[in-house]
């Protein structure tokens, strides 16, 4: 059934799939099956030191052998995790860069510095009658 839809949908495109895979096998049918890889594949973290470690805290566990694949699977997810942290790590700077003053659609709710500076303005009116006070407190013992 599956094979129907697939077929239904290529017919509405107007391929041929019949046609098309004896293309595929009469140009390239070396390559058909095989599996092609641009780059070596190397492991992100140092492989003896962490077979030492991995080989450390097996024994803990009472295991004697850990395969060369174990260190390079634990070397790719490494290397996987740490470029997800980085790049959330990376969103959340942009996040913290955007500025929402100049937005028409945000309001702003309460001004800090504002408030900051009324505040030390009434520490300085409280001094300065604090100061009077002692002043006039003075003068009338020196009277």
């Amino acid at each position: 059934r599956d094979d129907d839809d697939i077929n239904d949908v290529a017919s509405m495109a107007g391929v041929n799939l019949n046609e098309e895979s004896a293309r595929i096998m009469a140009t390239n049918s070396d390559l058909v099956g095989t599996q092609i890889q641009s780059c070596k594949d190397e492991p992100f973290l140092a492989a003896i030191p962490l077979h030492k470690r991995i080989l450390e805290t097996a024994k803990k566990l009472g295991i004697t052998d850990v395969p060369a694949e174990v260190v390079t699977f634990i070397s790719h997810a490494t290397q996987s995790r740490l470029r997800t942290v980085i790049e959330k790590v990376t969103v959340i700077t942009q996040h913290r860069m955007e500025s929402y003053k100049d937005d028409e659609w945000y309001e702003q709710a309460t001004d800090v510095r504002s408030q900051l500076k009324f505040f030390e303005q009434l520490e300085r009116l409280e001094k300065q009658r604090k100061d009077e006070q002692e002043r006039e407190i003075l003068l009338k013992a020196a009277k």
